[in-house]
Formats: C-alpha cells, structure tokens, sequence
C-alpha cells in the first residue's frame, strides 16, 4: 500500500512539474497592472526593472513608430527591411508578452529563414503578395508552406525556422506582425551559421552541410547583414 502510495505521489509529482514547465514557457504573466521597464537601472534580471508607478506617464507606452511610411529596402541583400517594435522602443512593454514589427518586402526581396527564440508569430499581409512557410523541428522537417494576399493571416509556431518571400518582379509587399514575447528575439539562420563571430571552424561547417570547405570558407566571406532596424 505504502508502495502505492509513493507510486501516485511521484506520478503526481511529474504531471505538476509537467504544467509547470508549460506555464512558463512564454513570457511570465503580469501580477500588476504595468512593470514600465527602468533603463536606468543597473540591476540584472529576467527582463527589465519596474519603474516606480508614480512617476509613470503615457509616453512609457507611446512610440511615434511611423509604421504607415514605407521603408528602405534597397541597402537590404535579401530585399527587406524589418522595423521591429519590442520594449527597448516602449518601456510599457516590459512584463506584458507581446511585440510588434512592420516587414517591407521589395519585388523578390524576402525575410531570410529564422526563427524567434522566444515567440510566435502572427503575421497579416497589408499589401502585395507573400509566399511563407515553416519547417518542423527533427526528425519529420515538414515544410508547411502558403501563399498569402492582402488581409491573409499566418501563423509560425515559436522556436521554428520560417521564412516570408515576395514573389512578384514588380511590386513591394508590407506585412504587420505580432509576437508574444516583449523581446522574441531573432536568429537569422545563415548569419548565425556563416557569420558568427568568432567564425565557427570550417571544418566543422564542411561536414555538418557536405561541402567542401572551401565552399563553407566562400560563405563565411560574405558580408551577412542584419535586416533589422
């Protein structure tokens, strides 16, 4: 009986940590109405400290983001340009699980496969035509793909690699997206891979991908920029 007992207790124990381990697998949920980041304070902890609520005003949950004008593409090599609205641009952000970014996409420009960290992604078309997908994680790497017009609506699961392509010659593409992260986070799968820093050792690169390493040595020599302002 004591057997059975200690058997249910352990059972128990593994299903609670189980739905605890799924309750903080997003940005923690506020316990009071606002924690308005305080970037003057050299205390280090999961986030940003609160501001003293006294002294908050208005202008800690404003930006003049502008996000109606279009944005430079050109100085872009994959031909976009991502204005991301996380809680470094609006300290009220901080605590409450969600950021914002505008994607312009120039004719065949795209938003390079990447994934965020710590978010999912909801992304609305607002103009022209995308064409995005995601792959699944080890061992199936189901690529799910769709190609969306004005006012369609996809969904890129959190800590997935995806990507946003515009597939017209001619006309630009503005998407709107929404992250459930004050700070999702991004990782740009070739930058990461082919322009870290320190570089990763070719030799390592050349068996991981199957090329020779004088291809991998090719890759690491491009000037990876970061399409994110």
């Amino acid at each position: 009986m004591a057997s059975f007992s200690s058997s249910c207790f352990l059972l128990f124990t593994a299903i609670l940590g189980v739905i605890s381990w799924q309750a903080i697998a997003s940005d923690p949920g506020s316990l009071q109405d606002f924690c308005v980041a305080d970037n003057s304070s050299r205390v280090l902890v999961n986030g940003f400290v609160c501001k003293d609520p006294k002294v908050v005003t208005a202008e800690d949950f404003f930006l003049a983001a502008k996000l109606d004008v279009p944005r430079d593409t050109k100085m872009s090599k994959v031909g976009s340009n991502v204005t991301l609205i996380n809680v470094m641009k609006i300290a009220g952000l901080n605590t409450l699980g969600i950021s914002l970014a505008r994607i312009d996409y120039a004719p065949l420009g795209e938003n390079p496969p990447h994934t965020h960290p710590r978010a999912t992604e909801i992304l609305t078309v607002l103009e022209g035509t995308l064409y995005v997908g995601f792959v699944t994680s080890n061992t199936d790497n189901r690529l799910f793909t769709k190609e969306l017009n004005k006012g369609d609506v996809f969904v890129f699961p959190q800590g997935l690699i995806h990507f946003q392509f515009n597939p017209n010659p001619y006309k630009p593409a503005v998407a709107i997206a929404a992250l459930s992260s004050q700070n999702p986070g991004a990782i740009t799968i070739a930058n990461a891979v082919f322009g870290s820093k320190p570089m990763i050792s070719d030799d390592v690169l050349a068996k991981a991908f199957q090329v020779e390493k004088k291809t991998v040595d090719w890759l690491q020599a491009q000037f990876w920029a970061d399409n994110h302002n």
